[in-house]
């Protein structure tokens, strides 16, 4: 396999393909699909053998004894990220959107605050709001062209009936890599305030070159209010396979939440373990290894692409396939720039808006194609807006 090969998803249920047009108005025929963070790439090989494998079986009944899959997690925490983990702290959701919503369910209240650093992934504030919890967006600041933290602000910010901090690590989007003082302000905010911090890591596998995550669980005295919430699903693109975990290492928070999801009925289907299991491999890592360096390429051609045009701006990439390009230098409307990119270019990518505050100006590119994609992009881009050249 290589990440060069075109895979036409047209017409698969793919929601990133066949849903744009209906959404945006672009065609899938020649229009440039950037918008839903999935890849257009297969997983690595060793995934794809393990659902034949199951496929040949043809049996599909109900999963029983997860102990390779739970120590596949365990192996994959400490051989890539320095963090150990036991199995009875892993719990298995329907995706980290679902993950986060239990989370919201099982240590919040309705009317409780519920606080995003802003702008975030658009799926948070979507699960706080319909959980009829009062959204807190606090607003990140940009210093040198990147994200940080504004952590006096927010202090003055509280009002005293915040309870969680749901907190994007790596960020999407953005894609800022948290440095470890940085994790270390983030908690103590969260201890002030008395929040619980949940910390969506699923983006901690995608890093560019030179860049290293660090794991809030390796953060010094949070244990007793710390969720942390990993996946399979986006390093491997397996997202259909709708397997997130939530894993707990504080035995009173692990009681409250395993109660909620016995409550629930929930229950993860076997296809997403027997992937995950397959792909939490020495295979699987070295896959991995070689769609950072791509991503890392394709980063490189679409920055500077993009910055050749007056008036836009790409955030620098640490981590994720999630450029985030700023439009106020041109001086346009959302509407006009937006219409540009759409109608012009014929591409879709994620409006900044649907991202909170802070993402009025802004546009997010999954730069997760083949090379040639990528590169037929930015030529679009720089034709939409060739006036301002």
């Amino acid at each position: 396999m290589s990440f060069d090969d075109i895979i036409d998803r047209r017409g698969t249920h793919c929601v990133k393909w066949d849903g744009m047009e209906g959404l945006y108005g672009v065609s899938p025929d020649d229009g440039i699909a950037m918008w839903v963070a999935d890849m257009d790439f297969r997983p690595p090989q060793c995934v794809q053998d393990a659902l034949q494998a199951v496929l040949d079986h043809g049996v599909y009944g109900y999963f029983g004894d997860d102990s390779k899959y739970r120590a596949a997690i365990g192996w994959w925490m400490k051989e890539r990220h320095g963090w150990e983990i036991r199995p009875e702290w892993i719990f298995t959701t329907h995706g980290l959107v679902n993950g986060t919503s239990m989370c919201i369910d099982a240590f919040t209240k309705e009317g409780d605050g519920v606080v995003l650093f802003t702008p975030v992934y658009h799926a948070f504030a979507k699960v706080i709001r319909a959980s009829k919890r009062d959204l807190v967006e606090c607003e990140m600041p940009v210093e040198d062209g990147t994200y940080v933290l504004d952590i006096a602000a927010w202090d003055a910010q509280m009002k005293g009936h915040e309870t969680m901090l749901v907190f994007c690590s790596p960020h999407n989007p953005g894609g800022r890599v948290w440095t470890r003082e940085e994790l270390e302000a983030v908690a103590d905010f969260a201890k002030r305030h008395d929040l619980i911090i949940v910390s969506d890591e699923i983006h901690h596998d995608l890093l560019m070159p030179g860049q290293k995550h660090t794991p809030m669980a390796l953060i010094d005295g949070i244990e007793d209010r710390l969720v942390m919430m990993t996946a399979t699903t986006k390093t491997f693109n397996i997202a259909g396979s709708h397997a997130g975990n939530v894993i707990i290492p504080d035995e009173t928070l692990r009681a409250t939440f395993g109660a909620r999801m016995m409550a629930m009925g929930i229950s993860p289907n076997s296809f997403g373990l027997f992937m995950a299991t397959a792909a939490y491999s020495p295979e699987g890592a070295a896959w991995v290894d070689e769609l950072c360096a791509y991503l890392a390429e394709n980063a490189r051609i679409f920055d500077e692409g993009i910055n050749a045009i007056p008036g836009l701006r790409s955030m620098p990439l640490q981590s994720t396939y999630l450029s985030w390009v700023n439009f106020e230098g041109t001086g346009m409307t959302r509407e006009e720039f937006t219409k540009r990119v759409e109608q012009g270019a014929k591409i879709v990518a994620n409006h900044g808006p649907t991202f909170g505050k802070g993402g009025e100006s802004m546009l997010r590119f999954n730069i997760a194609a083949p090379r040639s994609v990528i590169e037929d992009a930015v030529k679009r881009l720089q034709s939409a807006f060739a006036d301002l050249q």
